[in-house]
């Protein structure tokens, strides 16, 4: 490392140019990285979705699910399939190891969905293969009150090409809009007048429209073409077609236009559109964003009777994100400059530092842009994590270079020679951290997508740092230090006194760091591990369901009671009510229950979450058989779960059954349980008519008693140049089993009363089915407490595992808890990992084992504080918390490097103890300079708002700061105990050789 600080003193016009190149280049790299949201990630799951107005559960799950399973069981790379049906949609989830290519996944599946026939009324299913590149740019309302159906049809299709005629956009979805249908509605009395069957209905369009060719002929001596063309182009042609000899179709039912929407989407009380828009593969997110916001300025100024909004935007988050980065490293940058005049009171030399700041973030952009990683809220969030460590080694190099200038007369030497005596300290304390982050590319799946950039980000900056301290900061030093007078600074007397009596009673010390190491860890055992803390949080997720049996007009109407509620709040600025499914979200695989309403909630600044879902989860009891609940939402779509599920499988359905009974009564009684649930207890009643297959035929009565219960398309005319789709309204509306078996049907003996050829037999059934791998399971689920996450799922685990399960069935624990474990103990094996890393660096530049090894007890030193943090702050640790006690391995043995660096370094001609005090006295400003500084630095994440989706967030920020805090305190005192008591026989002759020269002194 001399050789390249010698290098940049020989070239010092090479490295002006160099310094502004890196500036350069790290400007034109800011301006031209891509922008987004999060980075690219797939995810190892194809969705498949299907819709079927008007069927139950059970018809789904035989004749749509269990198809399209059989269809997809053996795609390649599959590594598990679970699916689930319910009234009116069916979900199938296809989960892949993480060697398949998912885009060649996904296009085999949809090959296999492609050959399966699916019931009439039916949807072709939507395959779904999720990356985080579909995540949406924004998410606009438009409203289009007073508008005429024409209008609004118009302005409909006019405001979508509008969007996608963005450059960069990529999919516009348009939901909650009308679609336009024709409307048969018989008239019984009629009917029976007339005599017509209402079965004759059905056919009324059969063979009316056709464009067919006939063939070619010779006709006057000229060869032509010869077609038949029919079509339907407006209602009255409609009402003239006959039905039965001297009966036309008007003269028995009424025939009308509905424009009815697939869906409901709401704001304010009112129907609204809702378009979703994503962007290209390659497109800047805030350029897609901008261009957005201005098409709805455009749309509200040029379209009449629109009132266009943006909802939601990834861009405002992306720039937010930016300058919420810029603010936070200028405060880094402010915080390490106060640092340095407090310690050093020279305004020369705090310049001298804080110019590592800009040159590190300009390489670190620069390499950032070859490295094809975009600037996203991940790696923002890498970059406000490192400004407190890009000034570290700079820090230790102009202060040994200040030390030195206070005993000897400057010369460029001397400046070379103090940066080459800290060189192989910052070098290894450097490599350290950033080897910390070198085991993220062993994780699995999207963890390493969503970790990797922000570790390439930390360690290109701590990289950049550290070649910034060993090239620019001796040059300026040797340019704005030359012919300035220092004051000696002479380390603490005190502090050696207190060294040195630690050292003679090092068990002392030892102990007491033991007895609090061992009290903290007990305390974390004991502390709940929580969902991340939602108080903040900018968005809610709102859900409330009614069983699968209620009327929809009462679930709309209790919808819209809740929405009311929500709208009359002071702390929201806007909610979107939604419910239904519709083709543009099933492109998404979002389906969904008909009896489930959806809320999204944007709450003002500075709004307490936690007391608006606290007051949502109160309302409860005014909505009697409802699930009303509510949790943070974040841009990855869906609120933060804390529900934990238990699977039981098995091949006899009774015995599932009967375990599933077995798993809930041993959940229900577990304090902080707040609700156990399984999919069958959702039961809706079935009437089913049993038919007798000598007296009807089963598949035209099915047919004859779907036309008169359900609304039949029967085809579609043209009005408008528009093919619309014309539907047979049901003729009857049963409202009691006398009804249904009152029903009247055609037989080969003529019309006839249902009742006389089938049973009608009530039964209670599911309204969902589960299945995994295609064989039916029963999955039962609990709503646990947030803050008791961890604690619940535990004991859940250890309930269900005492349990006996019935033969042939299986139970397995799932969900929320499953999910946070997996993530925490992924992060235990990365530490495991990166403590042997930093141990083999530090073994290898300090060349012993013990040396490094008395360093690497400086980390059970920074637990106490992470934990004590914890405590005092009374923040549930979560994910995050974690990764901060990862990033605390590579930042505080940074500070116990320094430390024996120079012990090494006096050994030479000091005894041990006297090595130890001395190092410790003379780097202890070193190590409390770089300590304050990267600790101010993490101090805008404590009081600042992290974005939804990032990493880097408050309780990391805690973490980090109590970490190193107890670490560099202690450090300075328990490292040299434990560094003597490895070498304890050595000081104690050393020792035993000085008293005997003292008294022979004497």
């Amino acid at each position: 490392m001399q050789r390249l600080t010698k290098w940049a003193f020989n070239n010092k016009a090479a490295m002006k140019l160099i310094v502004l190149m890196a500036l350069v280049m790290g400007v034109l790299s800011y301006w031209r990285l891509p922008m987004e949201f999060l980075p690219e990630a797939d995810n190892p799951m194809v969705t498949i979705a299907a819709i079927g107005p008007g069927y139950d559960a059970k018809s789904m799950e035989t004749q749509v699910t269990s198809k399209l399973e059989d269809a997809v069981q053996f795609v390649k790379g599959k590594s598990s399939m679970t699916s689930s049906s319910g009234n009116g949609f069916s979900t199938i989830n296809l989960a892949f190891d993480s060697k398949t290519n998912m885009k060649d996944a996904k296009a085999e599946v949809e090959a296999a969905v492609a050959g399966v026939g699916l019931p009439e009324r039916v949807m072709k299913p939507f395959v779904v293969q999720f990356n985080t590149s579909m995540i949406p740019i924004s998410w606009v309302s438009i409203g289009l009150d007073g508008m005429s159906d024409a209008d609004r049809e118009k302005a409909e299709k006019n405001i979508i090409n509008e969007f996608k005629k963005i450059d960069g956009a990529g999919n516009v979805s348009l939901g909650g809009k009308v679609i336009p249908s024709v409307l048969i509605v018989p008239d019984n009395k009629k009917l029976a007048d007339k005599g017509v069957p209402f079965q004759a209905l059905m056919g009324v369009l059969q063979g009316r429209g056709t464009a067919s060719s006939i063939g070619e002929k010779t006709i006057d001596g000229a060869t032509g073409n010869i077609s038949v063309n029919a079509s339907i182009n407006d209602l009255d042609t409609l009402r003239k077609l006959p039905v039965a000899k001297g009966v036309t179709l008007g003269d028995i039912a009424e025939v009308k236009m509905d424009n009815k929407a697939e869906s409901i989407s709401s704001i304010g009380g009112k129907n609204v559109l809702m378009l979703t828009i994503s962007k290209t593969a390659n497109a800047n997110a805030v350029t897609v964003g901008d261009k957005v916001a201005s098409t709805v300025e455009k749309i509200n100024k040029e379209v009449k009777g629109a009132d266009a909004k943006v909802l939601l935007s990834t861009a405002d988050q992306v720039v937010h994100s930016v300058n919420s980065m810029l603010r936070e490293v200028l405060l880094g940058a402010l915080f390490a400059t106060i640092v340095i005049l407090l310690f050093m009171r020279n305004f020369r030399a705090t310049i001298v530092t804080i110019v590592s700041i800009p040159l590190s973030l300009g390489i670190t952009l620069y390499l950032l842009s070859l490295s094809g990683v975009t600037l996203n809220i991940i790696t923002l969030g890498g970059v406000a994590v490192a400004v407190g460590r890009l000034v570290d080694d700079s820090i230790v190099v102009i202060e040994n270079i200040y030390r030195r200038l206070q005993k000897e007369t400057f010369s460029v030497q001397l400046i070379i020679d103090a940066t080459k005596e800290v060189a192989t300290a910052i070098t290894s304390s450097t490599l350290v951290t950033v080897a910390v982050f070198l085991p993220m590319g062993l994780l699995r799946g999207s963890l390493q997508s969503f970790l990797l950039p922000f570790a390439l980000t930390v360690a290109y900056s701590l990289i950049a740092s550290l070649l910034v301290a060993l090239t620019v900061v001796p040059l300026l030093s040797a340019v704005l230090l030359r012919g300035t007078k220092m004051k000696e600074h002479e380390g603490s007397k005190r502090f050696a006194s207190f060294l040195t009596w630690n050292l003679k009673h090092k068990w002392v010390p030892i102990i007491i760091s033991l007895v609090l190491l061992i009290g903290s860890i007990g305390a974390y055992m004991s502390m709940p591990k929580g969902a991340i803390d939602s108080s903040s949080a900018s968005n809610l997720s709102v859900t409330l369901e009614y069983p699968s049996e209620t009327p929809h007009e009462k679930v709309i109407e209790e919808g819209r009671k809740l929405e009311t509620y929500i709208n009359s709040r002071k702390d929201i600025d806007w909610v979107l009510m939604s419910n239904g499914n519709s083709s543009d979200n099933a492109k998404y695989g979002e389906v969904s229950s008909p009896t489930l309403v959806s809320y999204m909630v944007d709450m003002k600044e500075g709004a307490d979450a936690d007391k608006l879902i606290a007051d949502l989860k109160a309302q409860r009891p005014s909505y009697k058989g409802a699930e009303l609940n509510a949790s943070a939402s974040s841009m990855m779509g869906g609120g933060g779960s804390t529900q934990i599920i238990v699977d039981v499988t098995g091949d006899n359905p009774e015995l599932i059954a009967k375990g599933a009974e077995q798993v809930m009564a041993a959940i229900k009684p577990i304090k902080d349980v707040i609700k156990v649930k399984s999919n069958q207890e959702e039961k809706k009643p079935v009437y089913t008519f049993d038919l007798d297959p000598v007296k009807a035929k089963g598949q035209e009565v099915a047919m004859q008693l779907q036309g008169l219960l359900n609304p039949v398309p029967i085809g579609s005319i043209t009005i408008d140049n528009r093919e619309t789709n014309v539907i047979l309204q049901p003729s009857v509306n049963p409202l009691t089993e006398a009804d249904l078996n009152k029903l009247t049907i055609l037989t080969d003996n003529g019309p006839a009363a249902v009742s006389s050829v089938a049973k009608l037999v009530k039964s209670e059934q599911s309204s969902a089915f589960f299945h995994k791998d295609g064989k039916l399971y029963i999955r039962v689920s609990a709503d646990i407490e947030p803050s008791q996450l961890s604690l619940v799922g535990k004991e859940i685990s250890e309930k269900v595992t005492a349990l006996k399960a019935p033969t042939g069935t299986e139970f397995t624990v799932g969900g929320a808890s499953a999910d946070q474990s997996a993530d925490f103990a992924d992060l235990g094996i990365i530490m495991l990992i990166a403590i042997g890393i930093v141990y083999l660096i530090m073994v290898i530049t300090f060349k012993t084992l013990r040396g490094p090894l008395a360093i690497m007890c400086s980390l059970p030193l920074a637990a106490i504080g992470a934990i004590v943090a914890l405590l005092i702050t009374g923040i549930t640790p979560d994910f995050t918390a974690v990764f901060g006690a990862l990033m605390l391995i590579g930042i505080v043995v940074t500070n116990a490097i320094v430390l024996i660096d120079r012990v090494k370094q006096n050994e030479e001609h000091m005894t041990i103890r006297e090595s130890l005090v001395e190092a410790a006295t003379t780097r202890m400003r070193p190590i409390l300079m770089t300590a304050v500084a990267t600790i101010c630095a993490m101090l805008p994440l404590i009081f600042g708002s992290s974005e939804s989706g990032s990493i880097v967030s408050q309780s990391l920020a805690i973490v980090v700061i109590g970490g190193l805090a107890a670490a560099t305190i202690l450090t300075l005192i328990i490292v040299p105990c434990i560094y003597e008591l490895f070498f304890f026989r050595k000081s104690y002759r050393q020792r035993l050789a000085v008293g005997g020269k003292v008294e022979k002194a004497a």
